[in-house]
């Protein structure tokens, strides 16, 4: 680990996402805050930072170099107050935007884990088809799938897990065999509502050049239950599919989609312990959770 003074302003400006933003906190000239981190750089051979007009976004080693440089920021502080903050349990509200596939297959175990080791906290998840608005304040956090490039937002990317296409043995047993991406045409096919897909990451089927969607809803919840009723074909979460008996992964080779979900922050909150120490637990459950349900399936 480098000096403190480096780490403290490397975790200004990995916080801020911006030079200009953390020089305004740490009251440094953003040139001579530039100059720090590209020395920072040079001293551990390694990039920390992707710069873009847009602002600074950490890269892998950055992530890696946060993570080691909150935790010495956290004990600390708790040293400071005699008591480390990891160690004390979390009380209050804190309201979680997520997608509702997260929000139905993963969030529950996960936050029922942290509420049952935190009982003086109130853990509210909020589940909508679409990107949840930080910067309204309809939450504390989010979860997305893909990682936002506008607003003062903290972004870290907590997992990637995976897609396959998928049916019910019913339907696969009396329709014609799918041995490749062509036979679907002749299949009906589960889906989003096209015009309701609200982040690109979503839209498989358009990749798929599967035509023609038969049954669609802007849940993944109601997609997953029209499949195992027989409905068709749709790509389905395999962290889904522990939770649906009957459904059968096709054309694995064939299709076998990655994604990610990202944590969202607001920047305004980034010093906030009390959240930092949720987002931390949140996201160690949902990596584990993710791991735990897809390993089921492989």
């Amino acid at each position: 680990m480098q000096n403190w003074d480096d780490m403290r302003l490397f975790l200004a400006v990995a916080r801020e996402q911006s030079l200009s933003a953390a020089g305004k906190i740490l009251r440094l000239d953003p040139a001579t805050l530039g100059r720090r981190m590209a020395r920072l750089e040079k001293a551990m051979q390694v990039v920390l930072f992707m710069k873009s007009p847009q602002g600074y976004a950490l890269t892998q080693a950055g992530e890696q170099l946060l993570e080691r440089a909150g935790a010495v920021e956290q004990a600390m502080r708790g040293a400071a107050v005699g008591d480390l903050v990891q160690s004390e349990t979390l009380s209050g509200q804190i309201r979680l935007g997520a997608p509702d596939g997260c929000a139905n297959f993963l969030l529950p175990q996960v936050c029922t884990a942290i509420s049952r080791e935190n009982p003086g906290l109130d853990i509210q998840i909020v589940a909508l088809p679409r990107v949840v608005n930080l910067t309204r304040r309809e939450a504390d956090m989010a979860i997305g799938v893909s990682a936002p490039t506008a607003g003062r937002l903290v972004v870290r990317q907590v997992t990637e897990y995976q897609l396959h296409l998928a049916a019910s043995e019913t339907y696969l047993a009396q329709q014609r065999e799918i041995c490749g991406l062509a036979d679907l045409k002749e299949h009906r096919m589960v889906g989003y509502i096209s015009d309701m897909i609200f982040d690109r990451e979503l839209d498989y089927l358009a990749d798929l050049g599967a035509g023609r969607v038969a049954l669609a809803s802007n849940s993944v919840s109601v997609q997953v239950n029209m499949l195992r009723q027989g409905a068709g074909v749709g790509v389905v979460h395999d962290f889904s599919l522990p939770f649906a008996p009957g459904l059968r992964r096709v054309l694995i080779n064939e299709v076998s989609l990655t994604r990610a979900f990202y944590l969202i922050r607001h920047a305004d909150d980034a010093r906030n312990a009390r959240l930092a120490r949720f987002a931390g637990l949140l996201s160690a459950g949902l990596k584990a959770e993710v791991a735990r349900l897809e390993e089921l399936v492989t």
